[in-house]
C-alpha cells in the first residue's frame, strides 16, 4: 500500500510534467501536433522528464501544497483549514514558470492564514475552474476508506473553495479526492462516475449545513451535475454497471473534438467539471497501459497538465510503477519531497484510521 501511495503521488507529478512540457503542451490546441513532436521525440518510453526540460506545472506545486497541509500537526478541521490556506498561499511563491491561473493568484493573495476563518472567501461567480480539483488527490490518499466518506466530502470542498467558491470549481475538487480513494479501494473504475453522482447530494447537504453561500452554490449547482449524467450517459455507465462504449473512430482528432464539446469554452480541462472528467475518461478507456493513458490524458489539445496530474494519480494508486518506463519519474522535480509526503499520508492515514 505504501507503494500504491508514492506511485499515486509520483506519477501524478509526471503526469503534469509531461502534459505541461515547461508550458508548450499544456497551451497547444491541438492534439495531433503533441503527438507529432512526442512521435520525433521517440515515444513516451524516450522521454526523460527532469526539473530543466519537464518542470512540473503549478498544479503539483498545489498538490504538493496540500499534502503538506494534510500531514502538518492539526486536530480539529479549523486547524486543517488554516494550515492548508498557509501552504497554498505559501506555493505563491514557487510559481515562476508554472503557469498558474489568474483565479488561484487572486484567492490565495486574499487568504489570511493566520486569522480565524482566514481561509474563507467570497463567492465567486467565475470561480469554475479546475484549479481546486487539480491539487486534491492525496485527500483520497488521507482519507482513503469508505468509512471516511463525511471526512473526505468536507475537506475536499473545503481545500477547493479556499480558491475556488463556486459549485463546477470545488465539486471537481471533490471528484478528484474521490476517485483517488475509489482507486485505492480498488473500486471497479467503471463505477466511479455513477459512485460519485449518489454522493452529490450528500455533498450539497453539507454545504446546507455549513451555512455559507447556501443561496448562489443552489443556484449554481446544477451545471456540474448535468455535465456528468451527459458524459455518463454517452458512455453508457450511468448506472456503473456495465463497460464504457467509446466510439468505433476515438482517435487524437476524435478525441480533442469530444473534450471540446464536454468543456465550458471549448478548452478542455480548464474546467473543475471536465478536468476530472477527461481523466476519467482516459481512465475508462487506458485499462493498465500508462501509454494509452498518457495518449488520452497527457496528450491532448487542451489543459493537458490538469487532466494529466489527476489521472496520473488514480492509475498510479491502482497500477504502481512496475510498467513504467523509469525515465518518466526517475528524475522528477521535487521527487524526493514527493516520496516523503506519499510517506506521510500513509501513516497518518493508517493513523487516523485506528
Amino acid at each position: 500500500m505504501m507503494e500504491r501511495f508514492k506511485a499515486s503521488m509520483l506519477l501524478s507529478a509526471a503526469g503534469d510534467a509531461l502534459g505541461y512540457k515547461n508550458g508548450e503542451w499544456e497551451f497547444c490546441y491541438q492534439g495531433r501536433s503533441i503527438h507529432d513532436q512526442l512521435k520525433a521525440m521517440g515515444g513516451l518510453k524516450d522521454i526523460k522528464v527532469n526539473k530543466k526540460q519537464w518542470r512540473v506545472s503549478d498544479d503539483t506545486i498545489l498538490h504538493i501544497a496540500t499534502a503538506e497541509g494534510l500531514v502538518s500537526d492539526w486536530s480539529s478541521k479549523e486547524d486543517l483549514y488554516l494550515a492548508l490556506a498557509d501552504k497554498y498561499k505559501s506555493a505563491m511563491k514557487d510559481m515562476w514558470g508554472r503557469a498558474p491561473g489568474a483565479t488561484v493568484q487572486a484567492s490565495c493573495h486574499s487568504l489570511k492564514p493566520n486569522r480565524p476563518k482566514g481561509y474563507v472567501i467570497p463567492f465567486d461567480p467565475r470561480g469554475g475552474g479546475c484549479g481546486a480539483c487539480m491539487r486534491s488527490m492525496c485527500i483520497g490518499l488521507l482519507f482513503n476508506k469508505p468509512e471516511q466518506l463525511e471526512n473526505l466530502i468536507e475537506v475536499s470542498i473545503e481545500s477547493g473553495r479556499m480558491t475556488h467558491n463556486h459549485p463546477t470549481g470545488y465539486l471537481g475538487s471533490l471528484a478528484g479526492a474521490l476517485f483517488t480513494s475509489y482507486a485505492i479501494q480498488k473500486k471497479p473504475v467503471r463505477e466511479w462516475g455513477a459512485s460519485l453522482m449518489s454522493i452529490l447530494p450528500q455533498a450539497l447537504e453539507y454545504i446546507k449545513i455549513n451555512g455559507r453561500d447556501v443561496g448562489e452554490n443552489k443556484a449554481n449547482w446544477s451545471y456540474f451535475t448535468d455535465k456528468w449524467s451527459m458524459f455518463l450517459k454517452e458512455r453508457g455507465i450511468q448506472d456503473g454497471d456495465k463497460d464504457p462504449t467509446f466510439p468505433s473512430l476515438y482517435g487524437v482528432e476524435q478525441r480533442d473534438a469530444f473534450y471540446r464539446s464536454v468543456s465550458w469554452s471549448g478548452w478542455g480541462g480548464s474546467s473543475g467539471h471536465d478536468a476530472p472528467m477527461i481523466a476519467y475518461d482516459a481512465m475508462l478507456g487506458a485499462g493498465g497501459s500508462w501509454e494509452e493513458l498518457c495518449d488520452r490524458a497527457m496528450f491532448h489539445g487542451g489543459d493537458s497538465d490538469s487532466t494529466g496530474v489527476m489521472a496520473g494519480a488514480w492509475w498510479g494508486a491502482i497500477y504502481g510503477l512496475d510498467n513504467v518506463p523509469k525515465g518518466n519519474y526517475e528524475h522528477l522535480e521535487y521527487k524526493q519531497r514527493i516520496e516523503e509526503l506519499a510517506e506521510k499520508l500513509y501513516q497518518k492515514s493508517e493513523a487516523l484510521s485506528q
